[in-house]
C-alpha cells in the first residue's frame, strides 16, 4: 500500500517523501540507543536522530509486537499526512520500508511538546505564547475539518501531540489514529480510541466519531493552557480528577481563580482569560451538537488576539491570521449543565481496554 501511495505521489507531481534505509536510521540513532529517546506514544517510541548531512530528525519506531493493526496505524499516518499541506502540521520527511512496521521520519522540534512545556517546565510559557499556541492549534483543526482535500478527524488531540519549534510555533503531530471522512458523511462508527481525560464522552458512549469529538479534546487542551493541570490525575481528590469537570464546576460557581495557573502573568488581560474560559466551556459541552465547530473556535481565538493588538498596537504576535476570517460570532453562551464528575471518571475506568492510556512526553 505504501508503494502504491508513493507511486501516486510521483504521478501527481506531489513532493515525494524520501525512502531511508534501515542502516541509515540505525546509524542516526546510534542503534536506537535509549539516550536518543525523546518521546513515547501509544503507537511507538520517538528517537532523535542525526543524519549523515547533520540534519536533526525525529524517527518514530513501533514499540509493540508486530500485528496488522500496528502496520495499519503507521500506514494510516503516512496516508493522512499526504493529504495535508499546512504550516502548523509536522512535516513527514520520509520512511523506511525495510521493517515489518514502517519507520517514519519527521522534522525535529527543538522545544518538545506542549505537555512538557506546561507540566515539566512550569512558568516558561507566557500568556501571549499560550494564546498563540491555542490559536494556531485551532487553526490546524479547522483546516483538517473543513479545508483539507478530504475532511480529517484527528481523533487524538492532546498536549503531547502538539509540538513546538524554535519560535514556539505549533506543529500538530501523531495522525496514526486519524480518520478521513467522506464528504457526504458527518460521523463515522468506529471503535473508541483516544487518550483518557481528552476523550469526548459522547463518542465513548455511542462509538460515533464526529468532528465535534476533536472540539471536545481541544477544549481540554485550552483548560490545560489556562490551569497548568493535567487532563486526568488520580493523585487529585475525586472531584478534581477530571480536569474538564473540575474546571467547569469552578467556572459556573465563579471560582475560576481556584484553577488558573498561578505562574501565568496575565498582565491585565483578565478579559482575554475569561473569554477563553467560556470558549473552553462551550467546547466541553456533553452533547456534540451544542459545541462550536473548530472553525468557530479558531475565529473566536483570532478575535481575542485581534482585540489585544488593537488595544496594544505596539505588541506583535507571530501569527498568520486568515485574511478571509469574518468575525460573525455573537457573544458566547455562558450556560452549562454540570455533569457528575464521579460518573465520568467511572466511565473512563470502564473504557480502559478500549483507549490509549495517557503518556508523558509522547510525540
Amino acid at each position: 500500500m505504501l508503494q502504491q501511495l508513493l507511486h501516486k505521489q510521483e504521478r501527481s507531481n506531489q513532493k515525494v517523501i524520501r525512502i531511508f534505509t534501515f542502516e541509515e536510521l540505525q546509524q542516526a540513532t546510534n542503534n536506537y540507543d535509549n539516550s536518543t529517546i525523546i518521546g513515547r506514544g501509544g503507537n511507538g517510541t520517538v528517537y532523535k536522530g542525526i543524519l549523515v548531512d547533520n540534519r536533526v530528525v525525529a524517527i518514530k519506531k513501533s514499540n509493540k509486537m508486530v500485528d496488522e493493526s500496528q502496520v495499519e496505524q503507521f500506514v494510516n499516518e503516512l496516508v493522512v499526512l499526504s493529504q495535508i499541506n499546512h504550516r502548523n502540521v509536522v512535516k513527514l520527511l520520509g520512511c523506511c520500508l525495510e521493517t515489518q512496521v514502517p519507520l517514519l521520519v519527521y522534522e525535529f522540534m527543538s522545544n518538545g511538546t506542549l505537555f512538557e512545556n506546561i507540566h515539566k517546565q512550569t512558568g516558561t510559557l507566557s500568556w501571549e505564547t499560550r494564546l498563540q499556541i491555542a490559536t494556531e492549534t485551532a487553526g490546524v483543526l479547522s483546516y483538517l475539518h473543513s479545508m483539507a482535500s478530504i475532511p480529517i478527524i484527528h481523533r487524538d488531540v492532546k498536549s503531547t501531540n502538539i509540538l513546538l519549534d524554535d519560535n514556539y510555533t505549533v506543529k500538530v503531530s501523531d495522525f496514526g489514529a486519524s480518520k478521513l471522512i467522506p464528504q457526504d458523511e458527518d460521523q463515522l462508527a468506529t471503535a473508541v480510541q483516544g487518550t483518557l481525560g481528552y476523550l469526548d464522552p459522547e463518542y465513548m458512549l455511542t462509538s460515533n466519531l464526529t468532528q465535534k469529538s476533536d472540539v471536545y479534546s481541544f477544549g481540554v487542551v485550552l483548560v490545560e493552557l489556562m490551569t497548568g493541570m493535567k487532563a486526568l490525575s488520580f493523585d487529585r481528590p475525586e472531584e478534581e480528577r477530571s480536569l474538564a469537570n473540575y474546571f467547569i464546576s469552578c467556572l459556573v460557581n465563579n471560582r475560576l481563580d481556584r484553577v488558573i495557573d498561578e505562574h501565568i502573568d496575565i498582565g491585565g488581560n483578565d478579559d482575554q482569560l475569561e473569554e477563553m474560559a467560556y470558549l473552553a466551556m462551550r467546547c466541553l459541552k456533553m452533547k456534540g451538537d451544542e459545541r462550536p465547530s473548530m472553525k468557530e473556535v479558531a475565529m473566536e481565538l483570532e478575535g481575542i488576539i485581534k482585540k489585544r493588538t488593537e488595544k496594544h498596537p505596539w505588541i506583535g504576535i507571530n501569527l498568520s491570521l486568515s485574511k478571509e476570517t469574518e468575525y460573525l460570532l455573537g457573544e458566547a453562551s455562558r450556560t452549562l449543565e454540570i455533569e457528575d464528575c464521579s460518573n465520568q471518571i467511572t466511565l473512563y475506568d470502564n473504557m480502559r481496554e478500549h483507549v490509549v492510556l495517557p503518556v508523558e512526553g509522547g510525540r
